[in-house]
């Protein structure tokens, strides 16, 4: 859902707001990643995991939701994915809020959405 309002953004010619949802749009799905390694009635973990799930550092979240080796292995055998993975990690809680050029919005976007080689393909075809 995110993804689909950060492309109406672009389109409509908010770019800073189609940078801040595609982004958050990786950050949601590698949360959902995270809340389906939980099981019900799971005791919560120490702070620290806690804090690293709550941040909206993308590489943490790629660590906390287990899939590091995963996109290691998916990035060895996909150049275009590694570019991607550039692109994406360069947003950040703090990038967000800057504002952003369309041609930058348009690369975050197009490195999240591309269908064969994109960051949500890539956490999709993970879990």
């Amino acid at each position: 859902m995110r993804l689909a309002e950060a492309k109406a953004l672009l389109d409509g010619g908010f770019p800073d707001g189609a940078y801040y949802l595609a982004g958050y749009a990786v950050e949601c799905a590698l949360k959902a990643c995270i809340a389906r390694g939980t099981r019900l009635h799971d005791f919560p973990p120490e702070p620290r995991t806690v804090a690293d799930m709550y941040t909206h550092d993308l590489e943490k979240l790629v660590t906390r939701a287990d899939l590091r080796s995963d996109l290691q292995a998916a990035m060895a055998s996909d150049p275009l994915l590694v570019k991607n993975w550039e692109d994406v990690r360069q947003w950040s809680e703090r990038s967000r809020y800057n504002r952003s050029t369309r041609v930058a919005a348009e690369r975050l976007y197009d490195a999240i959405a591309d269908r064969r080689h994109g960051v949500l393909r890539w956490i999709s075809r993970s879990w």
